[in-house]
C-alpha cells in the first residue's frame, strides 16, 4: 500500500505543480491586463514597459546559463572531494553542457553587438 501511495503522490505532484505554475502565470497576466485596461478607461497615461532587444536577451540567457553551470560543476566537485567518489566527477562534467550553451549565448550577444555598431 505504501509504494502505491508514493507513486500516486509523485504523479499528482509531478503534474500538479507545473499546472499550478501555469495557472498562476495566467492569472497574474490577466490581472495586469485588467488593471491596465481600467487605468486606460479612466484616462490615466500608462507607460509601456520596454521590451528587451535580442542582444539583451542573449546576454541575460548567457549570464544565467554560465552562472548556473558553474554552480552545478562546483557543487558536484565539492561533493566528489568530500565523498572521494569518481561518479560525482562524472555528474559534475554534465555541467559543461549548460556552460557551453551559455558561452554560445555570449558569442551571439557579442556578434549582435558588433553588427549593431557596423
Amino acid at each position: 500500500m505504501g509504494g502505491e501511495l508514493i507513486g500516486l503522490v509523485a504523479v499528482i505532484l509531478g503534474m500538479g505543480v507545473p499546472l499550478g505554475a501555469l495557472y498562476t502565470y495566467y492569472r497574474v497576466r490577466k490581472l495586469r491586463s485588467e488593471e491596465r485596461l481600467a487605468a486606460i478607461a479612466r484616462g490615466v497615461d500608462i507607460p509601456m514597459e520596454p521590451e528587451l532587444n535580442q542582444a539583451a536577451r542573449s546576454r541575460r540567457a548567457g549570464i544565467l546559463l554560465v552562472s548556473g553551470a558553474i554552480g552545478f560543476i562546483l557543487t558536484f566537485s565539492l561533493i566528489a572531494q568530500v565523498q572521494a567518489d569518481r561518479d560525482f566527477w562524472t555528474v559534475a562534467a554534465l555541467g559543461i553542457i549548460p556552460l557551453a550553451v551559455g558561452v554560445g549565448y555570449f558569442v551571439d550577444w557579442k556578434m549582435i553587438h558588433r553588427d549593431a555598431r557596423a
